[in-house]
């Protein structure tokens, strides 16, 4: 894919994202908001993710959890992917041959169609099981996979500067 590596080649040249990769606070603050991206994300899946599972908030409806946490996942998601691509912008001929954030992207693309199969399956049916301390075995599958693919993400992302 020679196309795509022309590309980060250039995108990473742009005024834009030399300005990131050459300022000595920008890529630093934007990296914090990043990181404030991943805790809001990643906190709530994981409260939810939990509640599925049967290890925290037995007598909380799943429907409600999800409604009340699903705004600031979504809040969390943008600001990360947000200040991700500035700082891929910065950084981008590096992070197109680096092993740790192509696994990074794949882990987040995993992620994000395990949600959406969750939200296709089995939360179509929660009026179902919405009150039970236990959920069906699909929604602890997805639970499972959510934790253990957002821990991956978070590992991933600290391995970039080390490949």
């Amino acid at each position: 894919m020679p196309e795509l590596y022309h590309f980060c080649r250039w995108l990473q040249h742009t005024a834009f994202g030399t300005e990131i990769s050459e300022s000595l606070w920008l890529f630093p603050f934007v990296e914090t908001i990043h990181i404030w991206g991943i805790i809001l994300l990643v906190g709530t899946t994981g409260v939810l993710d939990l509640r599925l599972l049967g290890l925290i908030l037995p007598n909380q409806r799943v429907s409600d959890l999800h409604h009340r946490l699903i705004r600031w996942t979504w809040t969390g998601f943008a600001v990360m992917f947000t200040t991700g691509s500035l700082m891929f912008a910065s950084e981008a001929a590096k992070m197109y041959v680096n092993g740790a954030f192509r696994f990074k992207m794949l882990l987040i693309v995993l992620a994000g169609l395990n949600a959406l199969v969750f939200e296709l399956t089995a939360f179509r049916n929660v009026a179902n099981w919405d009150d039970s301390p236990k959920t069906p075995v699909g929604a602890k599958f997805a639970a499972c996979f959510s934790l253990i693919a957002w821990v991956g993400v978070i590992a991933a992302g600290r391995w970039i500067a080390y490949w």
